[in-house]
């Protein structure tokens, strides 16, 4: 009996398995290559193929690192990759289990911040059309920042000092960090609760990209871009420009430019309301002396001063109108009874009761010519009865018979006219005028011409 041992596919490829997860060589391994084969399934895991000039190699991150990323992963985009090297028991394949990934050359928050902007572009969000113009005379202002920074502070203080009569209500935030994203949308779902707004201001002081992220993340600038009233994005310094700076409405360099922006200076307001007042006094005071003068030229117009003469010549043209109404009238009047006449007179032609009289007198017309005429073609008929029943009298043959003649039949009843048409032996029947007799002719003798035999 043979000593050798066989193992398994299973068991051997458990044994690699081991062999991998056990080398300390082969986790977190830093590798870079060109992604192919991408795939994306809605569990969330990324499924791809990792490969340069000669060798590739399969490679899987799985959703719980995936989540993390901050870029859209393609085809043929160069990356770099932390992964732990080990096999894939069902296939008996090595491959990549990635747990880090970032773009080779370009860093990967800036990727994700290039290719978030150009997917929101392509739907729209950023359309100049969709932009709406701030009010004029804002009277309640909603900030959305960290309540400890200064932002808030020189906000308020920009809009106490340019237009006072605004209110400034601050939906405080974390503006950084992994709970900046959460906050900041529950920070606007609150503003936009209160229907009292008329403007809003969201922003922050400036930073690093890391810093500013949270107003680069999708879900923020699609409630910003949906806001029900004009939004003004100020974040970071004026060389920072976020995903939320395109969403919006406004985008201002700094949080006190985006003060300015949201309120009018009190000044200027004031100037403009004593301009449009004197506008308006000078307007007016125009109005009235137009008016007057309008009133005077009215005043000496011929229809304040005659106002027969506007009447008289209605007036007359009334008298014409009248008078062409009553011959217009009479002669319709006319035209009816005359009409009427001929209705009357076709009326009493086709009345019934006459019709009817002449219908019936007709009728006893046609009634006597039937008599007369049934009754001649009777006699007529009559006549030629007794005529036919006479000739048939006379040329009946029994009539002939009784005169001594006879008809003979042969035996299938048929008048025998020749001789040729029995033979001697043949049963004949003789018809006399009141009895048949039943022969048999015993012999045929001939006769000449002259009767004799």
């Amino acid at each position: 009996m043979s000593t050798l041992r066989y193992l398994t596919v299973s068991a051997l490829t458990k044994y690699i398995k081991r062999k991998f997860d056990a080398d300390p060589h082969l986790s977190g391994v830093l590798i870079k290559g060109e992604i192919s084969n991408l795939k994306q399934p809605s569990s969330g895991h990324i499924y791809f193929t990792l490969k340069d000039q000669k060798t590739r190699i399969s490679a899987v991150m799985f959703s719980s690192a995936s989540g993390t990323l901050k870029f859209k992963p393609e085809n043929g985009m160069e990356v770099l990759l932390q992964a732990d090297v080990s096999v894939f028991e069902s296939s008996g394949q090595y491959q990549l289990y990635v747990k880090k990934m970032e773009p080779d050359g370009i860093g990967a928050l800036y990727l994700a911040y290039e290719q978030l902007k150009e997917k929101l572009q392509k739907e729209g969000l950023f359309n100049e059309e969709k932009k709406r113009p701030l009010p004029p005379y804002p009277e309640n202002i909603g900030v959305i920042t960290s309540p400890s920074g200064a932002v808030i502070k020189d906000i308020m203080t920009t809009a106490q000092r340019r237009y006072p009569i605004a209110a400034i209500r601050l939906y405080p935030c974390s503006v950084q960090g992994e709970k900046a994203v959460p906050s900041i949308l529950e920070a606007l779902d609150s503003a936009k609760k209160d229907s009292s707004l008329d403007v809003l201001i969201i922003g922050r002081g400036g930073g690093s990209i890391e810093e500013l992220w949270a107003f680069n993340d999708e879900q923020v600038a699609r409630e910003i871009a949906a806001f029900p009233v004009p939004v003004i994005s100020a974040v970071g310094h004026e060389t920072d420009v976020t995903i939320a700076d395109f969403a919006a409405d406004l985008r201002a360099p700094t949080p006190t430019a985006a003060a300015e922006m949201a309120v009018p200076h009190i000044e200027e307001v004031r100037e403009r309301i004593m301009s449009m007042q004197v506008r308006t006094h000078r307007a007016v005071t125009q109005l009235i002396q137009f008016q007057k003068q309008q009133l005077k030229k009215q005043t000496d117009s011929v229809v304040f001063r005659k106002p027969e003469k506007m009447v008289e010549p209605h007036a007359q043209n009334l008298d014409r109108l009248n008078e062409r109404l009553y011959r217009v009238s009479a002669l319709t009047v006319q035209k009816a009874e005359l009409k009427r006449e001929r209705l009357h007179e076709r009326l009493v032609r086709l009345n019934p009761v006459d019709q009817i009289d002449r219908k019936r007198s007709k009728l006893d017309r046609l009634s006597e010519k039937l008599e007369n005429t049934t009754a001649k073609k009777v006699t007529a008929g009559r006549q030629r009865f007794v005529q036919a029943t006479a000739s048939l009298e006379a040329l009946s043959p029994l009539k002939i018979m009784g005169r001594g003649y006879s008809l003979v039949f042969d035996h299938s009843n048929e008048l025998i006219k020749s001789s040729s048409q029995v033979e001697a032996g043949d049963k004949i029947t003789v018809s006399l005028q009141t009895t048949d007799l039943v022969c048999t002719v015993n012999q045929k003798v001939e006769r000449d011409n002259h009767g004799e035999k």
